[in-house]
C-alpha cells in the first residue's frame, strides 16, 4: 500500500501536480533533511559538520541499492550535464571515432558529445521513427528505431549516448535489448536517466549499461541542483579526469600533499565541495520512498494512474501517443486541437500543473496521486479544451 498522504507530499494541498518530468515538488523528508543540515550550519558552521560526515557514504549506498549496484559505482553530481561532460571530455576518443545519439536528445545529453567534434570525433544522430504509425505529418519528436541504430553503427562507434526516456514524446528505450547490442560490439552505452530514475526500474549492470546520469529533482522529488552518476569500473578505468580538486584524491583533507592519487571508485568524479544539504535531501527521499517501495511497483502504479486518466479523457479532443509496454514511460503525451501553451496556462490557473514541449502536452503523474485526482485532471482538461 502506497503512502499518498498530504503530510508526505505537501504539494497535494496546493495543486494537482502532473509535471514530474519537469521540476517536482520536494517530498517532505527531502525538505526536512535539507533543513536539518542548513540549521546545523547556521548554528555552528564547521562545528556542526561532524554528525553529517556520513552523508556521502550513505548516498553512495542508497543509490547503489536503488540501481542494484555497489556503492563504489555511485557519484554525486549537480546535474546530468555535469555528469555527461565529465564522461565525454575524459573519454579516450581518437580522431575518426564515432558517437551515436538521437537528433532530439535533451541538451544535457547532446552538447557534451557534440563538443567532441573538436577532437575529430563524428557525432551520428538518429532520426525520428513513428513506431505506432499514428502521428501522420505531425512535426513532433517521436523516438528512434533500433533498426536505424543498427544500420548507423560502424567499427568506429565507441559510445552510444541516449536517454532512457525521451523528454518530449515519452518514448522509452528497451535497455535490455540496447545493452545486449552494445555488449556484443564492445560499445559503451551511456544513458541519460533523468526521465526514468524514480519512475522506471533502471539497473545498469543487468542491462549492460556503462554509465547512467540523472537529475534528482524530477521523478526522485529531490532538490533542484542535485543528481547521481553511475559508472561501471571498466568505464571509470578508461575515463581521464578533466575536473579535479581535493576530494577526488585519496589523501583527502591533507591539502598540502599534492600527490596525483585519484580514487578509483565513484569518488573519482566528486572533485570538490558538494551541496551537502542536497545530499541530505536525496538521502531522505530515497530512504522514505524509493527504498521503501520497489521500482516495479512504482512503475505499475504510474501506468495504472495513466490508464485511469485516459478512461476519463475525451479522446475526440486529444490524440494520445501511447507506446507499447516495452517503450512506455511515466510521460504520457497528448496532442490537442488548440494551442497547447494556452491550454496549459489556463488549467494551471485552476491548479492543474502540466507542461508542454514541442507539439505535446505532457501528463506525468507520480505514484502518490489518487484515482480521484486523475479523474479530476482529465475532466478539467476536457472542459477547458472543449470550451
Amino acid at each position: 500500500m502506497f503512502d499518498k498522504s498530504e503530510s508526505s507530499f505537501p504539494a497535494k494541498k496546493n495543486s494537482l501536480f502532473l509535471a514530474h518530468c519537469a521540476i517536482s515538488p520536494l517530498q517532505r523528508r527531502a525538505k526536512e533533511a535539507a533543513q536539518g543540515f542548513l540549521e546545523a550550519m547556521a548554528a555552528g558552521g564547521l562545528s556542526g559538520l561532524p554528525p553529517y560526515f556520513d552523508l556521502l557514504p550513505q548516498f553512495h549506498h542508497k543509490c547503489g541499492e536503488l540501481l542494484h549496484t555497489d556503492a563504489e559505482n555511485i557519484s554525486f553530481v549537480h546535474n546530468t550535464a555535469e555528469a555527461m561532460c565529465l564522461l565525454a571530455n575524459g573519454y579516450p576518443f581518437q580522431p575518426g571515432d564515432e558517437i551515436v545519439s538521437y537528433i532530439h536528445e535533451f541538451p544535457s545529453n547532446h552538447y557534451p558529445w557534440r563538443l567532441q567534434e573538436k577532437r575529430g570525433v563524428k557525432l551520428v544522430l538518429l532520426g525520428d521513427s513513428d513506431p505506432l504509425g499514428t502521428l501522420g505529418d505531425v512535426a513532433a519528436p517521436r523516438g528512434w528505431s533500433m533498426e536505424e541504430l543498427e544500420s548507423r553503427v560502424t567499427p568506429r562507434t565507441r559510445v552510444i549516448a541516449l536517454s532512457h526516456v525521451q523528454f518530449t514524446s515519452g518514448y522509452a528505450a528497451d535497455l535490455r535489448e540496447l545493452g545486449a547490442f552494445c555488449r556484443e560490439r564492445d560499445i559503451d552505452l551511456i544513458i541519460d536517466g533523468a526521465q526514468s530514475l524514480g519512475c522506471l526500474p533502471l539497473y545498469p549492470e543487468e542491462y549492460h549499461v556503462a554509465a547512467v546520469a540523472a537529475s534528482g529533482w524530477k521523478w526522485l522529488m529531490g532538490p533542484f541542483g542535485s543528481g547521481v552518476l553511475y559508472t561501471s569500473p571498466a568505464l571509470r578505468g578508461k575515463v581521464e579526469l578533466t575536473m579535479v580538486g581535493p576530494y577526488c584524491m585519496q589523501q583527502g583533507l591533507d591539502y598540502l600533499d599534492h600527490l596525483w592519487n585519484p580514487h578509483a571508485d565513484g569518488r573519482k568524479f566528486e572533485y570538490s565541495t558538494l551541496a551537502w544539504e542536497h545530499v541530505a535531501a536525496l538521502n531522505g527521499v530515497l530512504e522514505s520512498v524509493f527504498l521503501r517501495y520497489s521500482m516495479e511497483n512504482i512503475r505499475a502504479e504510474v501506468f495504472r494512474l495513466q490508464d485511469l486518466f485516459l478512461t476519463h479523457l475525451d479522446q475526440d479532443l486529444f490524440r494520445v501517443l501511447l507506446y507499447p509496454d516495452e517503450h512506455r514511460s511515466g510521460i504520457l503525451t497528448l496532442l490537442s486541437r488548440g494551442n497547447n501553451d494556452e491550454l496549459v496556462e489556463r488549467v494551471g490557473k485552476l491548479g492543474l500543473v502540466l507542461t508542454a514541449r514541442s507539439e505535446y502536452i505532457r501528463i506525468a503523474p507520480h505514484f502518490y496521486l489518487s484515482d480521484d485526482e486523475m479523474k479530476g485532471a482529465a475532466e478539467l482538461l476536457n472542459r477547458e479544451a472543449g470550451g
